[in-house]
């Protein structure tokens, strides 16, 4: 097997390493498209963290990666084990990384029920696709752009469900399809079409490095690389070690995170005031920011959690005109954000009391005097 770049190797282009990293802290998040110029580490990037992410558990006789300790998300084969009372065993299993090439049907990817087996034998025999690789894993589309519109809503359908559903001549058969979605693509070659941008939870548009000892170092450590890398990767692993640690913390202290109804009041206003269509974006922000602060090992939203989340969830659904630049900044998100809580402060009398109620990320029933069920 052939060593992987380290993904804390990798020099600059933060923003897209946020965004990676914040996908595999919640994968619910819903995946992130990288847009920008050949040769700016992108499917580096990709692989990289694929490979720093914890082992996963599943069944040693599960060809779909089912989670042992999530009976509801089990598939078709999962489940009819466990009714028949038949005992399992348990594996673990590194994270699954799958590359989908630009060249694949709707049956490569959601995979495919023998009819002709059903109606002769009674037997129903299903053959996994590429959702069921990824599960749990990290799906990786090079040229997303080049892909089927088809196809990619496929994709897209089976991230935001987290289950692939086939069915065919009455016959039905389900698997979990819980993954990181990460496209690549070179906005040279043509776009996504507007609603599958939108899609996308998140997007980053990266450039190469312009600063000359930034270069040097990327040329310095590729070489290194290159010349050995199971040395190199020694090098690195400590770092990599933490950081794989970090994201294991912060998947345990995710549904610890709370935010206030004033946070909320701040995503909706500033999704309102630059007129982002729709409400997908302001859920995005939402998890993205708790995932933030999962990551830095907090357990309450702050202002900067909102700055870092809107900055990954707006690029490509902002509306802009020919001579409008293409992004929004960090700072300008910021002082409109503070903007927008000073005037929601003083437009609703009280919100400085009851509007900061802390809600956790599954708020879960609340009875009659507001006290949350237990």
């Amino acid at each position: 097997m052939s060593t992987i770049y380290p993904f804390t190797a990798i020099v600059g282009q933060e923003r897209m390493k946020r965004a990676l990293v914040l996908n595999a802290v919640n994968p619910r998040i819903g995946g992130v498209l990288i847009r920008g110029e050949r040769g700016t580490a992108k499917s580096t990037a990709a692989r990289a963290l694929a490979a720093l992410l914890p082992k996963v558990e599943t069944f040693s006789d599960c060809r779909f990666g089912c989670d042992p300790q999530r009976p509801t998300t089990w598939c078709t084969e999962c489940k009819e084990r466990s009714e028949n009372g038949t005992e399992r065993s348990v594996k673990m299993l590194p994270t699954p990384f799958v590359n989908l090439p630009v060249s694949a049907t709707e049956d490569r990817v959601v995979g495919t029920l023998d009819i002709e087996k059903a109606i002769q034998k009674g037997e129903r025999h299903f053959e996994p696709g590429v959702l069921a690789d990824a599960n749990r894993g990290l799906l990786y589309i090079d040229e997303v752009n080049l892909l089927d519109d088809h196809v990619v809503d496929l994709l897209l359908d089976s991230a935001a469900m987290g289950m692939n559903i086939v069915e065919r001549e009455g016959i039905s058969f389900s698997h979990p399809a819980r993954f990181i979605l990460v496209g690549t693509m070179n906005p040279e070659e043509g776009d996504l079409r507007p609603q599958l941008l939108d899609r996308f939870a998140l997007a980053v548009n990266i450039w190469g490095i312009r600063e000359i000892r930034e270069r040097v170092l990327i040329m310095e450590r590729n070489l290194a690389f290159e010349a050995a890398p199971d040395l190199f990767l020694g090098e690195w692993l400590e770092q990599e070690r933490e950081l794989s640690q970090r994201v294991r913390q912060a998947r345990k202290l995710l549904p610890e995170v709370k935010y206030t109804s004033r946070d909320l009041v701040s995503i909706a206003a500033l999704s309102a005031s630059l007129n982002v269509d729709g409400h997908r974006s302001d859920l995005v922000i939402l998890k993205t920011a708790q995932a933030h602060a999962a990551f830095e090992g907090r357990v309450a939203i702050s202002k900067r959690d909102i700055t870092l989340a809107a900055e990954l969830a707006y690029p490509h659904r902002l509306k802009r005109g020919p001579f409008q630049q293409a992004e929004i900044s960090a700072t300008e998100l910021q002082e409109r954000i503070e903007q927008l809580q000073g005037a929601v402060a003083e437009s609703i009398p009280g919100e400085g009391d009851e509007g900061d109620q802390e809600t956790s990320s599954d708020p879960g029933e609340k009875d009659k005097d507001g006290k949350k069920k237990r």
